[in-house]
């Protein structure tokens, strides 16, 4: 990397920190050899940790606090009562602009808060989205609001598939990302009011991405297109779908090839492609879910991941803030004056 960059670190914010943090950053150093780090956080439990890599110990700072958002913290108590927490912290370096990004495996709907109130909106965004990739039948895909707005006009839903187009290209590597509107049907009479006026205003926008039109359920693991668009309530819902079927369908095998003595020797028969299936799906590889729309680089890690997984977060924040994805977003909200006019989108829908 040409420019070296600093990463916030929330030391305190998930199940097993700070150790999968320490972890996470050491392998990511490795990685990214021209990224340091601002860890922020408990220095009495932190530094012991880094005596063991003096490597990375020379590529990050720490920043002691006492303070940690806790798990079940309510937002709004976090946003009263955390203002010294790790997070919020962590946060406010990237305000400050000696961070180019922050990751936390803390409370999500605190850092979403905290992040909101402190680095504000980007120009033209109404409100920020959670975005995450997936892996599909085709290769991986983008979808976004996975919670973080309930309610979403045709506005909304317009602005996170810019955002979700963007982050496409820039985590993907894709020219001209495909994206689709989750919807309960495929034809255009479908859906409710926001969604089909959404889909009509981009269908005659000029943008460096190709509107696929609407999508179901089914389509986001068959990857029919590479960003699937859609509400926080219906996204977050897919979500939690798709990660409980993996579950189901990994307690399913383990309990299959546990079933007799055949069943065990064919385990080991197939060992090596189930090793290559299990790496395919293994969540800690798509681990780190991006804030979208924030003025500044947010990634949520999950909080129960491991140091590999973490990893992969930071690396998300790494390329965000080496990419400049948000000024990439600012430039593509300003093609063409950004949205079609309301009376066509009215003629259009109608």
């Amino acid at each position: 990397m040409s420019t070296p960059l600093t990463i916030a670190l929330d030391a305190m914010g998930g199940d097993n920190a700070p150790r999968i943090v320490v972890k996470g950053a050491n392998i990511a150093r490795r990685r990214y050899p021209g990224v340091r780090f601002q860890m922020f956080g408990d220095e009495r439990r932190i530094a012991p940790l880094l005596r063991r890599m003096p490597k990375l110990r020379n590529v990050i700072s720490i920043e002691h606090t006492d303070q940690v958002v806790s798990n079940d913290a309510k937002p709004s108590q976090a946003l009263r009562q955390g203002r010294d927490s790790s997070m919020r912290r962590a946060i406010e370096a990237v305000r400050a602009g000696t961070a180019a990004g922050v990751v936390s495996a803390g409370n999500t709907g605190a850092l979403m808060a905290m992040a909101k109130v402190a680095l504000r909106t980007l120009p033209r965004i109404d409100r920020p989205a959670m975005a995450a990739v997936f892996p599909s039948q085709r290769s991986e895909c983008v979808m976004l609001d996975l919670g973080a707005n309930v309610e979403c006009d045709a506005d909304n839903l317009i602005q996170f598939a810019v955002m979700g187009a963007e982050f496409a290209r820039t985590v993907l590597g894709l020219d001209n990302p495909t994206v689709g509107l989750l919807n309960v049907g495929t034809e255009e009479v479908k859906g409710h009011e926001a969604v089909r006026q959404a889909a009509a205003r981009l269908r005659e926008r000029q943008g460096a991405f190709t509107f696929h039109g609407f999508v179901e359920g089914d389509d986001i693991a068959k990857g029919t297109v590479d960003v699937i668009v859609s509400d926080g309530f219906s996204g977050n819902i897919a979500l939690k779908t798709i990660e409980g079927s993996v579950r189901l369908y990994t307690d399913f095998l383990r309990k299959a090839f546990k079933s007799s003595l055949a069943a065990r020797l064919g385990y080991l028969l197939a060992r090596r492609s189930l090793n290559k299936l299990r790496a395919r799906v293994d969540p800690r590889r798509y681990n780190g879910a991006m804030f979208l729309g924030l003025n500044g680089i947010v990634v949520k890690s999950h909080g129960s991941t491991d140091a590999f997984g973490f990893a992969n977060a930071i690396g998300v924040a790494v390329d965000m803030a080496a990419n400049r994805f948000n000024e990439k977003i600012i430039v593509e909200l300003d093609k063409t004056g950004g949205d079609v006019p309301p009376l066509q989108a009215e003629a259009a829908a109608s």
